[in-house]
């Protein structure tokens, strides 16, 4: 495979080729420039020398003469590189003085008044203009011709120099340019250098915050992102070695008090102790199930919060959904569970299983420890949407109603088959969604709240 390109070299790259287009563009531009300026200067000393010319011509005894001024090539010869012509035609094309060059003359036939026009001199380009002078005297009467020419190299050799006198600039100072754009790359990607060493020397479980003090902002979105990233990542391993951990912990007890059980339902000989063995067995057994339901439910949780998308809930129909799902009637079957909501809508930016999951243990947690009725509501105080449940109990004891929420934190009249898990869910839930867990005691009992912040409905 071939090694990747490193950032320098593609801006470097893209420096050189805006370079190179800019230097075509502006070559270009010069040369043509440069030959218009060349044109011009050299079709003035042409038109000069034509003019020197035609003002030297006389008529003596009825025909036209000339005695050829210095001037005029004194001037043709700025350029001394390029061949010169020239010639002077009378009436019926009669040649007074000068070259006879067919090739010229037809180029000029059908010419009127002072013109330029191109043709070939002795097999090279050259440039030419006409001048005519009139006369109308007793001995001579008609018009006399003067064309003047010559080669294009002092013109070429004009517009190369111009060229290059643009040109070579703009050379050298591509040259600073690409230097500086060398060196201010060099020195915006150096932050990248210290980041990717940073993370060379992490050890592998470190998942901290990257710092962000002192970079350039767009370095700081990324690392942003990265961070929230191994924030998530942290949390998921977090997670992991939680479910790991609590599962080795808290199934040791029950795995040890089933074998016991096993072994004394294998050993017992009267059929009454069997059936309280096998009674004993079958209350462990559940109490395991119940444990592994809330491990794995808390996993699951913690996972979605971080990886589900939110969207808009409104919590009245969480409300609605566990309560309609009649589940309370198998967990604590003759206990009353009320439902008031009202008529607006609770709208918060969650996930709906999460949420879900922990008004049920909020539920099932009032319905295990409380006292009937048991109230489920939903409630908009300021800028906080509650989800709370109620009994009519009078809650657990200040100690504990403080360390509520944690892991396998069970009250003196939990149950054999709590695991402590129900309230530690909400907390997780909670958290992910930048709420909080409440817990207060009110006039008519004993009342538990997930606590999420309030978002206004969308139109």
């Amino acid at each position: 495979m071939r090694a990747p390109t490193s950032l320098v070299a593609r801006v470097i790259q893209t420096v050189v080729f805006i370079l190179v287009i800019g230097g075509i563009f502006v070559a270009s531009a010069t040369w043509l420039n440069g030959r218009q300026a060349a044109r011009q200067s050299y079709d003035r000393i042409l038109l000069g020398a034509a003019n020197t010319i035609a003002e030297g011509l006389r008529v003596r005894e009825g025909v036209p003469f000339v005695d050829l001024p210095v001037a005029a090539f004194e001037l043709l010869a700025q350029a001394p590189d390029d061949r010169v012509y020239y010639s002077i035609v009378g009436p019926s094309e009669t040649l007074i003085s000068g070259f006879g060059d067919t090739g010229v003359a037809k180029a000029a036939a059908g010419l009127r008044g002072v013109q330029y026009f191109d043709a070939a001199l002795q097999a090279e380009d050259a440039r030419f203009v006409r001048v005519p002078r009139l006369f109308a005297e007793r001995e001579f009467s008609g018009e006399v011709t003067v064309i003047v020419g010559q080669t294009l190299r002092a013109r070429q050799a004009m517009a190369m120099d111009l060229m290059l006198d643009a040109v070579l600039p703009m050379a050298l100072a591509g040259i600073a340019l690409l230097a500086m754009a060398w060196l201010a790359v060099r020195t915006a990607v150096r932050p990248l250098d210290a980041v990717a060493d940073d993370l060379a020397r992490r050890d592998p479980r470190d998942l901290t915050p990257m710092p962000l003090a002192g970079l350039p902002r767009e370095l700081q979105i990324m690392l942003e992102s990265l961070n929230r990233f191994m924030g998530r990542l942290d949390r998921q391993i977090d997670a992991m070695r939680n479910l790991i951990s609590d599962t080795a912990h808290q199934l040791r007890t029950p795995v040890a008090a089933i074998r016991v059980q096993a072994e004394t339902l294998h050993d017992e000989g009267s059929a009454p102790e069997r059936e309280r063995a096998l009674e004993r067995l079958l209350a462990r057994t559940r109490s395991l199930g119940a444990l592994l339901d809330q491990l794995l439910a808390r996993a699951l949780v913690i996972h979605r919060t971080d990886s589900a998308p939110r969207v808009s809930l409104d919590l009245r129909e969480i409300a609605l959904d566990i309560v309609e799902s009649r589940d309370h009637e198998l967990i604590a079957p003759g206990k009353e569970v009320r439902l008031l909501i009202g008529e607006e809508a609770v709208l918060v930016e969650a996930e709906a299983f999460s949420v879900t999951e922990a008004a049920k243990n909020l539920l099932n947690n009032a319905l295990k420890h409380g006292q009937a009725p048991i109230v489920v509501s939903v409630a908009q105080e300021g800028a906080e949407a509650w989800l709370w449940v109620q009994d009519a109990g009078a809650g657990p004891a200040a100690d504990l109603a403080a360390r509520l929420g944690g892991r396998f934190e069970r009250s003196a009249s939990s149950q054999e088959g709590s695991a402590g898990l129900g309230l530690s869910i909400v907390g997780a839930v909670a958290t992910a969604f930048g709420g909080r867990v409440a817990f207060e005691k009110v006039e008519s009992g004993f009342r538990a709240a997930l606590v999420l912040p309030l978002v206004e409905e969308r139109a």
